[in-house]
């Protein structure tokens, strides 16, 4: 049908009511974002001729959805995620701040609290034994090109079935498995051993793979490894490694795959490697160094306090 009422007086000042705007109480932040999306929608509704069943349609898998814990999981699928970060980017961009490590998206699946170590860590307990054996290393850098004596390097990332402690669905992985906090040494180093993590996909039957699956795309994401890279006077860094290698590189459905951020993964089987690196066999090293950027006018200016995560 060809009506169309958004653009009506009536219907205007009804979203005025509904989002706030015509009293003095509440929060005008949220009166203001409220009243735009709600606007969108019922101009969506209009345009598009939603049906009442398309929309409760879509209620009840919002509520699905929500009793699945899944918002963090749809949010970088729909690349959400990927969005505002190409924002921040172009923010610091109008702000003559350079990034010389990419940020890209967190993911849901960070837990506070894990175990923190000097220098280096143990990531995993030893019990993915499917899992080829990872020594990972590098530098962290601040604003300056200096090492950063004290930076804390967060790293966490899956087994070899796709799984992150707190969140494995079968309770065979410890807490805080493949998490750490590393405080880096004197010139700035980290290092940690561990396996190198699988890609994994969305749960099956889940309402994320219901919507990707009706927009034609798959809920699959490459093998990676999460960080949170921080030091005091600089801006906390969040971003994660992907597994050079991975046949989905380049086909994430969270869109988190960027430029800069897919080191080089080199096969070890010397016996002076091993021997050097404390290992029981061949296993593979990547070495990748972190590049932090400056406070913005004294504060860290995209920080992300709001975010909710899991506590261990």
């Amino acid at each position: 049908m060809n009506i169309k009422i958004f653009d009506t007086p009536e219907v205007q000042d009804f979203l005025q009511t509904v989002s706030g705007l015509d009293n003095d109480q509440g929060n005008p932040r949220a009166k203001q974002i409220i009243h735009r999306v709600l606007s969108d929608l019922f101009k969506a509704i209009d345009e598009l001729d939603i049906t009442p069943d398309e929309y409760w349609t879509a209620v009840g898998w919002l509520n699905e959805l929500g009793s699945a814990g899944q918002a963090g999981l749809i949010s970088p699928g729909l690349g959400l995620d990927h969005f505002l970060d190409l924002r921040l980017d172009a923010i610091d961009a109008a702000a003559n701040v350079e990034c010389k490590t990419p940020r890209t998206i967190e993911g849901p699946l960070y837990v506070a609290g894990a175990p923190v170590e000097q220098g280096f860590a143990r990531l995993d307990d030893g019990r993915d034994t499917d899992g080829q054996p990872l020594v990972m290393h590098g530098t962290v850098y601040d604003a300056n090109g200096k090492p950063a004596p004290g930076a804390k390097v967060e790293v966490w990332h899956c087994d070899t079935r796709g799984f992150y402690s707190h969140f494995d669905p079968t309770s065979k992985q410890a807490p805080f498995n493949m998490r750490r906090t590393i405080i880096a040494d004197d010139q700035g180093r980290y290092r940690f051993r561990s396996i190198l993590p699988s890609g994994y996909g969305v749960p099956p039957g889940s309402p994320t793979e219901q919507l990707l699956s009706a927009l034609g795309r798959h809920g699959q994401r490459p093998a990676h490894i999460h960080f949170f890279i921080s030091a005091a006077d600089h801006r906390k860094l969040t971003t994660q490694i992907n597994i050079d290698g991975d046949p989905l590189l380049n086909d994430d459905f969270a869109y988190a795959t960027r430029e800069g951020l897919v080191p080089k993964v080199t096969e070890r089987s010397d016996e002076a490697s091993i021997k050097a690196n404390q290992m029981d066999g061949p296993f593979a090293e990547i070495e990748f160094d972190f590049a932090l950027t400056r406070l913005v006018d004294g504060i860290d200016n995209q920080i992300n306090e709001a975010r909710v995560r899991a506590e261990g």
